[in-house]
């Protein structure tokens, strides 16, 4: 390895790696950065980050997490709740609650005035700082405020998110209060378009960050994600469960689209009596996907699971005859792509950037317009049917993954970007070169 190695902050005011994907993405990619022999400091605030053990040629870590607590106001099992007294340690605390109390969400704010504070008081830790769609006020300001010039991540723009939940919005209150929650996504809009170098993960995000955000396209780049192919691979000696489906979805989020799927089970059902849908997720009690599960009777068909470990989601995902993705809108897709991964086939909708990860209709997947039930139906029929053209979808889905969408590869891809960033910030000069611990092994082999 030739490369200088890098000291990188890694932001994220989210961490949970089993419920969303900025979790899932700050996991894989800080690994394969440790991996490459770079040092990376994952600062995040709660659910804080699950984080692998990488550890360097001198067997010291490579990968470490330093915990930037906010005042976790909506954890599991007292969500806005408010806080005691004693909890409050400054005024960043007060608009936390505030804001809440209010009916909006606080966390990119608090958490990017948090975390320049942190980084201020560390100057020269670290060559750059790699935010993750924090997109906060307290961000912007260049290598002067933070310390390290900024990289930032951008997955998609929520202001997506805010028009799909207004769109099924069936109240002018509950639009009212979709409008206040979302009211971060103005600040997200303003720093975006200030910021020198952005990250995506997706051709079409690219174009929905300079169509919703207003960045301009010369500052974005396209670095494709993708599957843990070790951990997400076939292994024929799962076994296969007749007539399961496997999706990964929120309940009630409009832009995942289960409310569909579960239409599309029953006209399935008609037709394949034991056809039966597992869902990665928390089940809603209430809401559209709980009504429509009670009106066409499917409460036995259809079973929810959550909080399982890494190789329980691969078994699973192996366990199913077809995977299914039903949003309306993705920026990237990690399900789709790591159901491709374990070789289950794949029938997906065309929403986001969904096509760019599945790959063409009746080559790499099945794929269906958003928001049509009967057309899901119709796929899932014919894959449920059809066993050679499960196992040659299978295949052709894992073989593209492999060749496109792995961490690996996008870890190279971010680390050249931060390299353009750091000779891009004012005032940038050469830093010494710094030797990864494969280069000293080398350097040592060769004196002996």
């Amino acid at each position: 390895m030739t490369a200088e190695s890098l000291r990188i902050a890694l932001l994220t005011y989210k961490g949970n790696p089993f419920c969303g994907g900025q979790g899932v993405y700050v996991r894989h990619l800080s690994r394969e950065l440790a991996r490459l022999g770079h040092r990376v400091e994952v600062i995040g605030a709660q659910p804080y980050p699950v984080l692998d053990e990488v550890l360097d040629g001198s067997g010291a870590a490579g990968l470490s997490l330093t915990e930037l607590p906010s005042l976790d106001l909506y954890r599991s099992p007292d969500p806005f709740r408010t806080p005691k007294r004693d909890e409050y340690r400054d005024w960043v605390d007060g608009v936390e609650v505030g804001t809440m109390w209010t009916g909006g969400f606080p966390e990119p704010l608090t958490f990017s005035l948090r975390a320049r504070r942190h980084l201020r008081a560390r100057r020269g830790d670290f060559d750059v700082v790699h935010d993750n769609q924090t997109l906060g006020y307290g961000l912007l300001g260049g290598p002067d405020a933070l310390g390290a010039p900024l990289v930032t991540t951008i997955h998609h723009p929520i202001t997506v998110d805010r028009q799909l939940e207004l769109d099924a919005a069936e109240s002018w209150k509950r639009r009212m209060s979709v409008r206040r929650w979302y009211a971060f996504t103005r600040m997200q809009k303003r720093v975006a378009r200030r910021l020198p170098s952005v990250l995506t993960v997706s051709g079409t995000s690219r174009d929905e960050i300079v169509q919703h955000l207003g960045v301009r396209e010369s500052r974005i780049s396209v670095v494709h994600i993708g599957a843990d192919t070790d951990l997400f691979s076939p292994n024929p000696a799962v076994p296969v469960v007749a007539g399961r489906i496997v999706t990964t979805s929120s309940a009630d989020v409009p832009l995942k689209g289960l409310v569909y799927l579960v239409e599309a089970l029953a006209k399935v059902r008609a037709e394949q009596p034991g056809a039966h849908l597992v869902v990665v997720g928390k089940r809603a009690e209430d809401g559209p996907v709980a009504q429509a599960i009670e009106r066409y009777g499917l409460e036995d068909a259809v079973q929810f699971v959550k909080g399982i470990s890494d190789q329980e989601l691969v078994d699973l995902v192996r366990s199913a005859q077809v995977a299914c993705v039903p949003s309306l809108y993705e920026g990237f897709s990690l399900p789709a792509a790591e159901a491709m991964a374990t070789g289950t086939p794949l029938v997906a909708t065309t929403g986001g950037a969904i096509p760019e990860v599945a790959g063409p209709d009746g080559e790499t997947c099945l794929a269906v317009p958003t928001g049509d039930p009967g057309a899901l139906a119709a796929a899932l029929l014919r894959l449920l049917g059809d066993e050679d053209l499960r196992a040659r979808l299978g295949a052709a889905g894992r073989a593209r993954v492999l060749a496109r969408f792995t961490w690996a590869r996008a870890a190279q891809g971010t680390a050249e970007l931060y390299r353009a960033a750091i000779d891009a910030a004012p005032g940038a000069s050469v830093r010494p070169h710094q030797k990864t611990p494969q280069e000293t092994s080398q350097e040592s082999r060769a004196t002996c």
